[in-house]
Parts: structure tokens; sequence; C-alpha cells
């Protein structure tokens, strides 16, 4: 299911916008004119035998020793980009939305993007982006929200 098909089917506001292809996070937050803490980046990981989508600000990186703690795993790695199509089927490799509930999996996210009212990612394509508010992207997914990244340099 499209991630806006999800997001109608549940009665939830928000705003599509179509760019330029972009397939880093700063690509992305540079064609949409907001800030890296705004946009919301999933990084798929397998924790033990478990993928867990982490979902960060793209102006933060992912702290595997974190994430790790939070999960109580032995072993934490990212996923490669073979699980990321496995896992996300109907999205292109790299722009996965931050929507575990929507695939299975379980979702963490990073305590700094959950302090932002609204937040914008990507849709599934590498050319368009949603913008919704924290509260409903919350209200939909249920993530765990924890300490998983630090400030990117």
């Amino acid at each position: 299911m499209k991630i806006q098909e999800y997001l109608e089917q549940h009665g939830v506001s928000y705003q599509r916008h179509e760019h330029a292809p972009a397939y880093t996070a700063q690509e992305v937050a540079a064609e949409e004119h907001v800030s890296g803490n705004m946009l919301a980046k999933g990084v798929l990981v397998k924790a033990d035998e478990d993928f867990v989508l982490c979902v960060l600000p793209a102006s933060f990186k992912l702290d595997m020793e974190k994430v790790g703690q939070a999960l109580k795993a032995r072993r934490v790695r990212l996923a490669d980009e073979n699980e990321l199509a496995r896992c996300f089927p109907d999205a292109e490799v790299g722009a996965e939305p931050p929507f575990g509930s929507l695939y299975n999996l379980s979702t963490l996210v990073d305590r700094h993007l959950a302090d932002n009212a609204e937040i914008v990612f990507q849709s599934g394509s590498h050319r368009e982006v949603i913008r919704m508010h924290y509260a409903d992207y919350a209200s939909l997914v249920r993530p765990q929200v924890i300490d998983l990244a630090v400030r990117a340099c």
C-alpha cells in the first residue's frame, strides 16, 4: 500500500510535494528547503534476527551501540540493499518511508525528531516527500521514542 493511501485511509492530513531526484538526506533537505532536524530518515537495522526501523533527523547519525542497548540485542548491523528491497517492496531503495508499522517492522524514533511539530520524509520515491504533523505520525506508527542518534558533524 502506498503511503498516501495509508494516510488517507486513516484520515490524516498531509502535504505531498514533488522535487528533482534526490538520493541523500542532505539533498532532500536542500530540495525541500527544510532543516535536517525536521527531515525524518529511516535506517533499517538487523538486531540479532529481527529487522527494526530506526527513524532519526537527517542531521543526526545512528548510534549502533545505543540501538543495541535499547533492543537488548547482542548484534546490530545495517541492513543491506537486498534486505531493504525485501522489507520495503513498494519503495525505491534509499527512499523508504519511516512507517515501520506499514511493513510489520518495529519502529524506534530518536527523541530529537519527536521534538518537531511537523516532519518531512520521503514517500518511497526519490522524487517526492510528505509533510505531516509529528503527533499524527506517532499516533499511526506508535514508535518507541528513545535516544538513538548523535548529531552528525
